[in-house]
């Protein structure tokens, strides 16, 4: 191995918004992060959305009235004319 070109590697804490704290190796001394294995919803089984700025009501809220919009317009001019020559 080359000295001198390889990063210092620590014992790390990683600490969760959850209050979870967990050790590792990484280059940095501390990490922390938003989500963990303990409230990360795919190994809870539990949903839970983060959304703080109600972006999630906003989007139900502007689609709910249209639906599929596609199945909704007619068909395309070019196929129609050529289903009409058949």
């Amino acid at each position: 191995m080359k000295s001198d070109i390889h990063p210092e590697y620590f014992v790390t804490t990683v600490k969760c918004g959850c209050g979870n704290t967990f050790t590792t190796r990484s280059t940095r001394p501390e990490l922390k992060v938003d989500i963990c294995n303990v409230c990360h919803p795919f190994y809870t089984g539990k949903l839970k959305f983060v959304d703080t700025a109600g972006r999630i009501e906003k989007f139900k809220n502007k689609f709910a009235s249209s639906g599929y919009a596609s199945l909704k317009r007619g068909k395309k001019k070019a196929e129609a004319e050529a289903k009409s020559e058949s």
